[in-house]
């Protein structure tokens, strides 16, 4: 499977991140370990959502709407819970 997940940073709550993967735990520790120059500084990341998809294909089409304008109004209203 292919994922694209989002992340929220547990000690800056309004930073958060979207990403692509093959592997949904490993990604995560590697946020978590500061291997990631992108998000690093935040640490420590809370896995949000993530979303399975058949094909690589699938997975970055959405991971890149969801960086778009559009993407970004529809993940604030439909992924990211209050908090």
């Amino acid at each position: 499977m292919h994922y694209v997940y989002l992340l929220r940073s547990e000690a800056f709550p309004d930073q958060t991140y979207v990403g692509y993967t093959r592997d949904l735990q490993n990604r995560l520790k590697v946020h978590n370990q500061g291997c990631s120059s992108h998000t690093s500084k935040y640490r420590p990341w809370q896995l949000v959502t993530y979303l399975a998809f058949s094909t690589k294909m699938q997975a970055l089409a959405f991971e890149a709407y969801l960086k778009s304008h559009s993407g970004k109004a529809f993940a604030s209203k439909r992924l990211w819970p209050e908090f």
